[in-house]
């Protein structure tokens, strides 16, 4: 039966990134859809370019709206200032204006909870002032959530860094974790993102709830081992996933890519992009060029110009203005035209993971794209970059198995023989055809759990239920 239409108002922050703001906005609609909230946005400024964030705020329903806050000042910082510290920044010196937000939030409508992302903590201590209860919208992965929470005694019981790790991190219900694939801020522990994350971390407990975009059939043990209460004191977990973007049937197919896949054999092409915030080197882009090349398989390539910095290097920034294609090895596009489309930055993505054609997807394994991929049922390449991605690709290979990894030399580089038989491997070979099948089963347990009797259906219910039943102030 439906619901009448609420006056029930839920604050939403994002802190800054695409991959943050992209999974809330999913579930703001979704808590519209089936639970009649409106829905506010607060915007922190940090100053970068607003093009893509605004045009993804445009297209929602008018029952979200936005509040924009004033930019936050980061002149102050180095060059070479890595993404969580900015993040963590512009949240913290935006605390000022959330306050007035909040304020005006109360005072003009019946708000009911705050919601932050994963470096929104700094904000609790505002909801608390105006007795809003806080929850945190985790857009990772349950294994990444718990070693949040277990950072703090890290970091206690160890002195070196932890790629020196004597012994594998043992997170409940996870797979063992080496420390060289701990997430890259948690490498360095004398610089500021890793005193950001260690601060953010001991903050998470201040919750009232946690909301996880993963599922059981994904990552079962991991969840299980919070309810069984094998970590200590935390918030109510819910897991609410995969929650993902629709492909819309009215896509303009700028790069003509669909249009390939149409002529393309059934699940015979890789589809091959880093995300919005990942880039390559010089030398990788052209090895990379090279193992396609070589594996003899159809692909799709999304590319983009190469750094000479840190693989998050567009995390931020406004991609170059230099063609990428100029980057590639002389000939190549010559000699790849009948088996690959090569298009400059940007694909649409989840109408290409859809399509018939897609048998595999090379991904830089952040949680949005491995959502993405479980969704549709395609097979994965990890080739993590920065953040979270290391973890992420240990879990797919080595848990959930539903990736291969190619391996890096010693300086870092994946070579082109490697990336040709890895392609092979799952396109054509039996270990792919076993990726394949358990990737089938997950889409049919994702299908699922979002059905109206689902699992993650009823936990969104249940929070849903608990903001409905909070008295309004």
């Amino acid at each position: 039966m439906e619901e009448t239409q609420s006056t029930h108002n839920i604050a939403i922050i994002p802190t800054p990134g695409m991959g943050h703001l992209i999974p809330l906005t999913i579930f703001a609609k979704r808590l519209i859809a089936h639970h009649n909230f409106t829905i506010t946005f607060i915007i922190p400024n940090d100053g970068s370019p607003p093009k893509a964030q605004n045009a993804v705020l445009d297209a929602l329903p008018k029952t979200i709206t936005s509040i924009f806050l004033p930019p936050v000042n980061l002149d102050d910082l180095p060059g070479d200032v890595k993404v969580e510290t900015r993040i963590c920044l512009t949240l913290s010196r935006s605390i000022s204006s959330i306050r007035k937000a909040l304020y005006i939030l109360t005072s003009t409508t019946h708000l009911v909870a705050l919601v932050v992302d994963l470096f929104g903590t700094e904000a609790f201590d505002v909801a608390k002032e105006f007795k809003i209860p806080s929850y945190m919208f985790f857009p990772s992965t349950t294994a990444f959530f718990s070693f949040f929470l277990h950072l703090p005694n890290l970091d206690e019981t160890y002195s070196c860094d932890y790629k020196d790790l004597p012994e594998p991190v043992m997170l409940p219900g996870c797979v063992p974790l080496h420390g060289r694939d701990l997430p890259d801020p948690a490498q360095d522990g004398n610089n500021e993102a890793y005193k950001w994350l260690l601060h953010t971390a001991k903050r998470y407990r201040l919750a009232d709830g946690v909301l996880l975009n993963s599922f059981n059939g994904l990552e079962g043990s991991a969840i299980k081992a919070f309810k069984e209460g094998r970590v200590h004191t935390v918030p109510p977990v819910y897991p609410i996933g995969p929650l993902i973007q629709i492909g819309s049937s009215d896509v303009t197919d700028s790069t003509g890519c669909l249009r390939w896949l149409d002529n393309q054999p059934r699940s015979s092409v890789l589809f091959v992009s880093f995300g919005s915030g990942g880039a390559l080197s010089l030398e990788q882009v052209k090895e990379l060029a090279l193992g396609l090349e070589e594996s003899g398989h159809r692909f799709l390539w999304v590319i983009k110009s190469p750094t000479k910095g840190a693989a998050d290097a567009t995390f931020f920034t406004v991609q170059s203005m230099e063609d990428p294609l100029t980057f590639l090895p002389e000939g190549f596009l010559a000699r790849t035209k009948e088996m690959g489309l090569v298009v400059p930055s940007w694909a649409p993505q989840i109408q290409v993971l859809s399509h018939d054609s897609t048998g595999g997807f090379l991904s830089h394994s952040g949680w949005n794209s491995v959502l993405e991929s479980v969704v549709h049922g395609v097979p994965l390449i990890a080739w993590p970059l920065y953040a979270e991605q290391k973890m992420n690709a240990v879990m797919l290979v080595e848990d959930i198995n539903v990736a291969l990894r190619p391996k890096a030399d010693e300086k870092g580089l994946i070579g082109r023989q490697e990336i040709a038989k890895v392609v092979k491997s799952l396109m054509e070979g039996e270990e792919g055809k076993r990726i394949q099948s358990k990737m089938s089963e997950l889409k049919d347990e994702a299908n699922k759990v979002l059905s109206n009797d689902g699992s993650s259906t009823e936990a969104l219910s249940e929070v849903a239920h608990i903001w409905k039943s909070c008295k309004i102030i």
